[in-house]
């Protein structure tokens, strides 16, 4: 064989085998087996796996509790924010405390856990497949008998886990991190199991246009295709504030505030069983996600103002509509609607209540949560907006617990404009990599929404409305 052919062959196998170990390594890790690839990947991909360093994902080590409540902590996201827990041996330095404390509030950590009826953790203590089966099982709402033979039964019949080649399911033994990964993505995802065990039960609504359908329950997850408004889809398990759904020959994640349970003209049922002041249903709250479509607004880690507002924007939508109060949006989809057009549509949907939503940027160092109201003397509604604005700051700072910039006058056209009440709520800075982290994450967009809602709440209480029975539709 000629030196020329050789080359081209052995030059072949080379690229060849560069394709095999990219697709290996498409996590960025250099020790994953190909039976985990996949699903490793794939939570990889989610921000819900990372290894132990840049290449080392150490698939044969145990996982200890304090991985596997991580890991899944990040599939439901849930709030990681280091803090106080109930158990004596896990501290407000160890990285996973939010994570452990979100899971005994979430009943996700249970006293069938060894040691945590004592109030100790064992942060430390290597996880056995029974463990597991019952962390999963809680996690996403299993319903078994409160046994490790209950909750691994739940795994094998919905093709989650199975056996071991003893013919048990091997609750005792220790389970390592790749398996761990394996089992927490056929959770979140059906198309890994072993065998097909999903219900498309549920019928619900999309409430907004141009709807990413996502790979997994959360923006870091890829888009496959997007959903019109007001479409029909069937809906499956959540994962957290996202629900496994079905439309066509496409299945995957949407948000949950997204999605609506009726149809349009339908009556919700979802109403507070006491009785609010009668007169809220005359009143009409305006919500104002502030940029969209061709104006993305401030940009930061990638991350764009109008994404952020609108999602935020929606969640409050959705509490207000579970009120006697009208709820109505000056955009409910990424589309641009102009400053003017904003106050002009408030006015002519006769609106009480105006509150826009944005995201601050400035320079990295900038942050924390700040509320604007228009102060000029001409402005018959300056006392109302300031106590509108200052009721909104104060859930926003207590929900956040980010730097409290206060309540300030402000000259912006959407409440300068306006004929009602109005304020512009900065929920943080986009520019700033901690308060990014918390407006990219949908578990803190929700408590934004909860404390924008309780702080609507707020001002009408204030002005003498009985709204006391609305409070614990934000629970």
């Amino acid at each position: 064989m000629k030196k020329s052919m050789i080359f081209i062959l052995v030059f072949l196998l080379t690229i060849s085998q560069w394709s095999i170990n990219l697709s290996a390594q498409a996590a960025g890790f250099t020790d994953v087996p190909s039976r985990v690839k996949k699903e490793v990947n794939y939570l990889s991909g989610g921000g819900i796996v990372k290894g132990s360093s840049n290449t080392s994902f150490n698939p044969h080590q145990a996982i200890t509790r304090t991985e596997a409540v991580t890991l899944i902590g990040r599939a439901l996201q849930l709030n990681g924010t280091q803090r106080k827990t109930v158990f004596s041996d896990v501290g407000t330095g160890n990285y996973a405390s939010g994570f452990i404390q979100s899971s005994v509030d979430k009943k996700i950590i249970t006293n069938s856990l060894s040691g945590v009826s004592a109030g100790q953790f064992y942060p430390n203590k290597e996880v056995t497949r029974g463990e597991m089966a019952i962390m999963i099982a809680n996690a996403f709402g299993y319903s078994y008998n409160g046994t490790t033979s209950g909750a691994a039964k739940e795994l094998m019949d919905r093709g989650i886990a199975s056996g071991t080649a003893s013919g048990t399911f091997g609750g005792n033994l220790t389970i390592k991190r790749a398996d761990f990964a394996v089992f927490l993505a056929r959770a979140i995802n059906p198309t890994f199991r072993t065998k097909q065990s999903v219900s498309f039960s549920k019928v619900l609504w999309t409430s907004a246009d141009n709807l990413n359908i996502r790979t997994g329950p959360s923006t870091s997850f890829a888009s496959q295709g997007k959903i019109a408004k007001n479409v029909k889809v069937s809906g499956a398990h959540s994962v957290g504030d996202w629900i496994y759904v079905k439309t066509g020959n496409t299945v995957g994640f949407v948000s949950a505030s997204y999605l609506r349970s009726t149809s349009l003209g339908t009556a919700s049922p979802e109403k507070p069983s006491a009785s609010p002041d009668s007169s809220l249903s005359g009143q009409t709250i305006i919500l104002d996600p502030g940029h969209g479509g061709t104006d993305p607004g401030a940009i930061g880690f990638g991350l764009r103002e109008k994404d952020v507002v609108l999602s935020t924007g929606l969640k409050i939508n959705n509490l207000l509509k579970k009120t006697p109060f009208k709820v109505k949006m000056t955009r409910s989809s990424d589309v641009f609607v102009s400053v003017n057009a904003r106050p002009d549509f408030a006015i002519k949907n006769k609106g009480n209540v105006f509150v826009s939503i944005h995201a601050n940027a400035a320079s990295a160092s900038a942050n924390g949560t700040e509320t604007f109201y228009y102060a000029a003397a001409a402005n018959p509604y300056v006392s109302d907006s300031k106590l509108l604005a200052l009721k909104i700051q104060t859930r926003m700072t207590d929900a956040w617990n980010l730097n409290n910039r206060g309540v300030k006058s402000g000259n912006y056209g959407v409440l300068r404009e306006n004929n009602m009440p109005a304020a512009l709520a900065e929920l943080g800075f986009i520019t700033n990599k901690s308060d990014n982290d918390k407006l990219k994450s949908d578990y803190w967009q929700t408590a934004a929404a909860k404390a924008i809602y309780l702080g609507i709440l707020d001002y009408y209480k204030a002005k003498g409305y009985e709204v006391d029975s609305l409070y614990s539709i934000a629970k």
